[in-house]
């Protein structure tokens, strides 16, 4: 969402060689961990996961009421697939699960499953542009954590814009998420309201940890763990009622789960390319791609609130995109200007 941590900070450099675990220096922890920087790269990763994530949205809340474990486990288990078959196409599956931090996979699957839990069970509970809106509240958590754990610069061009992208989200949540707006949330509504901020808290924390995990872990190795992970933590819901699925229920939880697969791939791949401080906000195209699937697969009607506030989120985006494209011409003007040591 905001600001780019510059490796060339020293006190950025190591504060992700402690999370990371490399014990290298600031500038050795950014040639292992990645192979180029390239802002504009991982943002385009990120749309690209954000578009998949919404699909497997609309396919999760087409199924219907089914309990929020069983689908956790379709989620996580049938995710496994893309992961498997892009460990086979690039000659790695032996080495997919290979990995010297099973406790900090754990701790990510752990937090994962947790978002992704209180996610569904809200995105039941609400419409799916309002569901996908409330999540909005996780870019702005990951600029927090990622000031406080990585230490990330957070310039004042990309706070304003995340100030105005946020002013954008409230215009879209007034009439459905206050007491003021109309009626104001029902009981239903609010629990759905209260657990998707959660899943936003959580889901904005996983992000960190995903951040520190690709300075030593290969993308599909961190997927895989987690699917892994979320798989045998869901299985622990079954005893608590899970219910038998028609065909057509399991067969857009399949679906959910192949997408949630891709979609992480490419999710964790943008990590690689830029600071999670620059690909947070554009989260954010996921709001009108939510309101036209909400429109043509459940019927609803976006709002003037929601227009307005839609195009004040994507023109944030869009100011945050151009602004890191004249500071990567700057910063590479910079380092051809500055003689050899």
């Amino acid at each position: 969402m905001a600001g780019i941590r510059h490796l060339a900070h020293r006190d950025a450099g190591d504060a992700v060689a402690r999370l990371g675990g490399h014990r290298g220096s600031p500038r050795q922890v950014s040639r292992a961990s990645r192979g180029s920087d390239s802002p504009l790269t991982g943002i385009a990763f990120k749309v690209a996961s954000v578009t998949v994530f919404v699909g497997m949205s609309t396919a999760i809340k087409a199924a219907g009421q089914v309990p929020t474990g069983e689908v956790v486990f379709f989620r996580s288990f049938f995710a496994m697939i893309p992961v498997l078959a892009f460990l086979t196409y690039r000659g790695e599956f032996r080495g997919g699960f290979r990995t010297k931090r099973p406790f900090s996979h754990f701790a990510r699957g752990l937090v994962g499953v947790t978002s992704m839990g209180l996610g569904f069970y809200g995105l039941a509970r609400l419409p799916l542009p309002e569901s996908i809106t409330i999540n909005y509240a996780q870019p702005l958590l990951v600029v927090v954590f990622s000031a406080l754990l990585l230490r990330e610069t957070i310039r004042i061009y990309r706070w304003s814009a995340v100030v105005v992208g946020l002013i954008g989200v409230f215009i879209v949540s007034w009439p459905k998420l206050t007491l003021l707006g109309g009626g104001g949330l029902g009981g239903h509504e609010a629990a759905g309201a209260i657990a998707t901020l959660c899943a936003a808290a959580a889901s904005a924390f996983a992000m960190i940890l995903v951040r520190s995990l690709v300075h030593t872990e290969k993308t599909a190795t961190i997927v895989l763990w987690f699917s892994l992970s979320a798989t045998l933590l869901s299985l622990l819901t079954l005893p608590f009622g899970w219910v038998a699925l028609t065909a057509e229920q399991a067969g857009l939880l399949v679906m959910a789960g192949i997408c949630g697969g891709v979609a992480q791939l490419l999710m964790t791949q943008s990590y690689r390319y830029a600071e999670a401080s620059v690909v947070a906000p554009f989260e954010y195209t996921s709001m009108i791609l939510a309101i036209i699937a909400g429109f043509v697969v459940f019927g609803d009607v976006p709002t003037i609130h929601m227009l307005v506030g839609g195009a004040i989120v994507v023109g944030a985006g869009l100011f945050i995109i151009l602004r890191e494209r004249q500071l990567g011409i700057e910063r590479a003007a910079a380092k051809t200007a500055t003689p050899p040591q």
